[in-house]
């Protein structure tokens, strides 16, 4: 349990939608790591999820729904981790698609009302997107990444 008062832990309603994403992808994709976040020592296939700022255009309702903009990047690595790439963010495609379809209700997080590809998957030189004068660094020689953007909506985890 998280470590916090409960007057704070009874207010909350939404939970963090990149939890809702590594769980549809983690069922989905069983062998594949899905992380939120680049470990130290990550493997030569992993799957990385971020929620993308909204720009003050949320369009969830606080009673009921919560959406975002997510980016799903596929990192692999030679050999074939360029067509390895874009091979995985296809599959991550049909998982986000068939979760939609099949109303799975994920217990605490809620379950995906919609979901839309944004972004098709492409090819990046470098460990994230820039969207500023920020520069990040190269990939490494034999290192690929796939970046896909997704619109998402969720219906709210049900609460007694």
């Amino acid at each position: 349990m998280i470590d916090l008062p409960a007057s704070v832990l009874a207010l909350v309603e939404l939970t963090p939608i990149e939890d809702i994403c590594l769980r549809i992808l983690r069922d989905g994709l069983p062998d594949v790591p899905v992380n939120s976040l680049i470990a130290d020592d990550a493997p030569g296939l992993f799957i990385l999820v971020r929620r993308l700022p909204a720009l003050g255009d949320w369009r969830g309702d606080p009673r009921f729904t919560d959406a975002a903009r997510f980016s799903v990047n596929v990192f692999t690595r030679d050999p074939d981790g360029d067509e390895k790439g874009a091979i995985v963010s296809e599959a991550v495609r049909v998982v986000m698609r068939n979760a939609w379809l099949a109303h799975v209700n994920y217990p605490g997080l809620g379950s995906v009302i919609s979901i839309r590809m944004r972004g098709e998957p492409t090819r990046k030189p470098d460990w994230a997107t820039s969207s500023g004068p920020v520069q990040y660094a190269d990939l490494p020689t034999g290192m690929w990444r796939y970046e896909s953007t997704y619109d998402l909506e969720i219906r709210k985890p049900r609460r007694r």
